[in-house]
């Protein structure tokens, strides 16, 4: 796996969140590291297909998606994460995904994307543990989310 394969989704992601949740995220340390589900935490995964074959999940704590969404709702508070506020991030980790392709693409990187599915750690079906290049995201304020990308 090369770590350039992560840049069209670092750079979509700080986009994205720069302008949906109005906060600019600084980049934490690029690292491979084995998947782990944590407790009280929300996956978005995201498969893609073409000259690039794997999964992206962005990671994030249940309390950081909450105030995510909120401010996706125009501050409208979350106490918990149901359908809309799922529904939200879903939707977040879309427009990441999509824009990073459009980013590939350009690059002459030809890819598609599988719509969002959003897991909750407690859900999670234990596989084989799987390696990923991974960086987070920080957020003033809000928290962190975490990119892992596995694409072969």
């Amino acid at each position: 796996m090369k770590a350039e394969v992560i840049n069209p989704f670092l750079e979509s992601a700080r986009l994205v969140i720069e302008q949906v949740i109005q906060v600019s995220p600084s980049t934490g340390n690029l690292g491979v590291k084995t998947v782990e589900f944590f407790q009280d935490h929300i996956w978005i995964q995201i498969g893609m297909t073409g000259q690039l074959n794997g999964n992206i999940m962005f990671g994030i704590h249940e309390s950081v998606a909450l105030r995510m969404v909120s401010v996706m709702m125009g501050g409208y508070v979350l106490t918990e994460m149901d359908e809309m506020g799922q529904s939200a991030i879903s939707e977040l980790g879309n427009m990441i995904s999509g824009n990073a392709s459009t980013i590939l693409s350009n690059q002459g990187v030809s890819v598609d994307i599988t719509p969002p599915k959003v897991v909750k750690s407690e859900h999670v079906v234990s596989a084989s543990p799987q390696k990923a290049l991974s960086i987070p995201l920080l957020m003033d304020g809000i928290g962190e989310l975490d990119i892992q990308v596995m694409i072969s």
